[in-house]
């Protein structure tokens, strides 16, 4: 059997995880069948799995992916971070809801969930550090806090936008009420 390069493996990856983000948001992991994955990757269910061992890998690898995405973004500024959720294709949110729901009621996941980048975590705190340092946003507040307070707002977004109501977001209005939420005091 000749074997594929690198590249090829990725790129194939990237299709296997694609799909599935799509299945997953039109169904739900749960709900989500193996004729689901199928279908929406375009591949067999060999190729797919050959890939990842589960449905429950497949989900944890997507939603790793997604979480290292938005930390890139943060590392960028919280303002992308909102912009990314306003003006990008919502499809992610679906399997971003559900990754919050199964966090609180899956303990495997769980378990997997606090284990991933540690180091990309780390360069977060450096960035939060560094605004602060940088008179960007407030130091009267510990940063968990603060970007706790930025997660809400991001989670509420994707709540709304999730849920597909029909008016858009004022992104600059939003934008502008979290700047003067965080401006330094």
């Amino acid at each position: 059997m000749p074997k594929v390069s690198e590249a090829h493996r990725a790129a194939r990856r990237t299709q296997i995880l694609d799909g599935a983000r799509r299945a997953f948001a039109k169904h739900g992991f749960h709900e989500t069948t193996v004729a689901h994955l199928e279908e929406e990757i375009g591949l067999s269910r060999g190729a797919i799995f050959s890939y990842f061992p589960s449905k429950l890998d497949l989900f944890h690898a997507l939603a790793e992916v997604d979480q290292e995405r938005l930390i890139h973004l943060w590392l960028g500024g919280w303002e992308n971070v909102i912009r990314h959720i306003v003006e990008d294709d919502p499809e992610w949110i679906g399997a971003y809801l559900d990754v919050s729901r199964m966090l609180r009621n899956d303990p495997e996941l769980r378990r997997r969930w606090e284990q991933r980048n540690p180091e990309l975590n780390a360069e977060l705190e450096r960035s939060f550090a560094a605004w602060v340092d940088a008179g960007e946003i407030r130091a009267d507040l510990p940063l968990d806090t603060v970007g706790r307070f930025i997660g809400i707002v991001f989670d509420g977004l994707a709540i709304q936008l999730g849920a597909g109501f029909g008016h858009p977001i004022d992104l600059e209005g939003t934008l502008e009420l979290l700047r003067s939420a965080l401006a330094p005091k």
